[in-house]
């Protein structure tokens, strides 16, 4: 029996010690690669890229509601490409004056105007929609192999797109959506924190403006039925604050680019 008790404690003390030797070896092996080199490959896509691929969607379901016969949903699409367009067409005019046009002047002027039709044809529009995605399809390809923008473009692009939401806001209120007005503004107030570093840094006084200025509209905005006319100004006076400093900064992302 005391053989078989010693022999016993041996091959759990050897046991215990592969099971400590196979945990251990476990906890310093090396994490898989494969995780590692998607984030890689995440990390290297330009703020440019990221952008513009981010406002693909808007048109990619414009084409869904047309598709369907679904006039007001199309046009609710489409009014939120163009508001994401209005944020990164900063780049594609700046590499592409011919893709621009072929965008904007083109297919973005019909399609938006024939959805201002009391009953728009969705089956006229359709053709022009998917026209579009496919030419905004080569505008995404064509910057994703291009060279990179000097990085002030990105600084113009960012403060475009956080003013995208500003710029919703006086339409709605002069539509009398006030839920819209509301919303949209609140968006704006939401991503402010992520551009007024780059608003202080070229002016401080714009940026107190800007700031006494949210807060006056914010308050305008809480009462049920809001004095449309006095937002509408308070609205006015932030947005051309705001433009001042976009101006400059676009200004010296245009002379870096000449370099």
């Amino acid at each position: 029996m005391m053989i078989f008790r010693q022999e016993l404690t041996t091959l759990i003390a050897l046991g215990l010690l592969t099971t400590f030797t196979v945990v251990g070896t476990a906890a310093q092996a090396p994490a898989t690669k494969a995780p590692a080199a998607k984030a890689s490959a995440k990390a290297t896509q330009r703020f440019e890229v990221t952008s513009i691929k981010a406002v693909r969607p808007t048109l990619v379901r414009t084409v869904a509601a047309l598709e369907k016969g679904d006039g007001p949903g199309a046009k609710a699409a489409f009014d939120a490409y163009d508001s994401g367009w209005n944020g990164i067409e900063v780049y594609i005019n700046v590499r592409s004056a011919d893709m621009y046009a072929a965008l904007e002047k083109n297919y973005q002027t019909r399609i938006a105007e024939g959805l201002k039709a009391p009953k728009p044809d969705t089956a006229k529009l359709l053709p022009d929609a998917k026209a579009m995605l496919a030419k905004y399809d080569e505008a995404i390809a064509m910057v994703e192999t291009a060279a990179p923008l000097n990085r002030l473009y990105d600084d113009v692009a960012h403060l475009r797109i956080v003013r995208a939401h500003l710029r919703e806001v006086n339409p709605a209120l002069k539509a009398g959506d006030i839920a819209k007005a509301r919303k949209s503004f609140g968006a704006f107030n939401d991503t402010w924190d992520d551009i007024e570093a780059l608003i202080k840094e070229r002016s401080a006084d714009a940026y107190v403006a800007i700031e006494s200025g949210m807060i006056k509209i914010e308050r305008g905005l809480m009462p049920k039925e809001p004095n449309v006319d006095e937002v509408v100004t308070l609205v006015t006076e932030v947005t051309t604050q705001y433009n001042a400093i976009l101006a400059m900064v676009a200004n010296d992302a245009k002379a870096a680019q000449a370099k």
